[in-house]
């Protein structure tokens, strides 16, 4: 499956021109600055504005184009708001009927109880929205939208209402959908810790334009990304887990440029996790550092170094064994390491998120 689209978008002095050619499959994350045109772009994509001179082909089927135009209810899509939108005078099991009213016997791409049970919503079926908390709502109305049979997702900043304990709540079962079922999605987000934890596919929006696109873990590693991240910049990788340490409740993982230990998040021997390195946790020595608190070392080689928005930092770019990482320092340091492309360095790695 493939998501091929053409959007030339104006009015009230906004325009937005987008070119996309996405996969088919896993999350992408439409993300940028509030007013970039990600929702604007998602409401495209779901037939909710229709624009002249727009192309839109999701697999083999044109949703529009120059001659045609497919309306938002022929469309076979979800879609999730920032906010849950349910029926208020229907339970909650009435709400997931509904949506699998829409889609039909032989639309029907997942199972009703599959669903509520990936969202733990089953002991909630018979209340009403009401007496719902924000992180319940939402994944009653992901459920809803799932329950529509749809060959795409959108979900629409579903966390930016609620708060930290709610997302938090929530996180763990989006990623749960990720692993399970084999609906793409677009996530609209301005979050980077979201991005991160979710996607598989980055689009990052600027005033109205793509500046930048392509696997997340790759394009989360440019020095030039358009969008500064400032304290957010740094890297995804992909690791596997090998070794529990029980008694300091760590876990040693491996990826390609190495190994690392982490705080130990419960993960079997042999899974596949997701690790999150912000710039800022990463330091440069010239030697393999000795008697440090730093339980993380890595021989790497410099790539690139960069200007950041305050002109005393950079941000350098390392390979270790072919996997990226972002160090960000002082001008000063990088001058007194006499760091140039090509260096032979040791990257300090003072906290690796487990995210997943």
């Amino acid at each position: 499956m493939s998501i091929v689209a053409r959007f030339a978008i104006r009015y009230a002095g906004f325009s937005l021109t987008a070119e996309l050619d996405l996969p088919g499959h896993g999350i992408t994350a439409l993300f940028g600055p509030s007013g970039s045109g990600k929702s604007t772009l998602l409401r495209a994509i779901a037939g909710l504005e229709r624009w002249p001179a727009s192309h839109l082909r999701v697999n083999d089927s044109v949703w529009q184009d120059a001659t045609s135009f497919l309306p938002t209810h022929r469309r076979p899509l979800g879609y999730v708001f920032q906010h849950a939108n349910l029926f208020p005078h229907l339970s909650v099991g009435r709400n997931l009927d509904y949506g699998a009213r829409r889609a039909g016997a032989a639309a029907r791409r997942v199972v009703r109880d599959d669903i509520i049970e990936l969202l733990g919503i089953g002991v909630l079926l018979e209340r009403m929205p009401a007496r719902l908390s924000g992180g319940e709502q939402q994944r009653v109305a992901i459920a809803r939208a799932l329950l529509t049979g749809p060959e795409l997702l959108l979900m629409d900043e579903p966390l930016a209402a609620l708060d930290l304990a709610r997302k938090n709540e929530i996180l763990p079962y989006l990623e749960t959908l990720h692993d399970t079922l084999d609906i793409p999605v677009l996530y609209v987000s301005h979050a980077p810790d979201e991005v991160a934890r979710l996607a598989d596919h980055l689009l990052v929006l600027d005033a109205g334009a793509i500046v930048a696109q392509g696997p997340l873990a790759e394009t989360l590693a440019r020095t030039d990304l358009p969008i500064p991240l400032g304290e957010d910049a740094g890297v995804v990788l992909d690791a596997y887990v090998r070794e529990r340490d029980a008694r300091w409740h760590l876990a040693r993982v491996e990826f390609p440029g190495g190994e690392l230990w982490v705080r130990d998040g419960g993960q079997a021997i042999g899974s596949r996790v997701r690790l999150r390195i912000l710039a800022r946790d990463v330091s440069i020595a010239l030697e393999r550092p000795e008697g440090s608190s730093i339980m993380n070392a890595l021989p790497a080689t410099v790539d690139e170094i960069a200007g950041e928005p305050h002109p005393a930092l950079a941000l350098v770019r390392l390979n270790a064994g072919n996997s990226p990482l972002l160090a960000r320092l002082t001008r000063r340091s990088a001058d007194l390491l006499a760091l140039t492309p090509g260096a032979s360095v040791w990257a300090q790695i003072k906290a690796v998120a487990l995210i997943g």
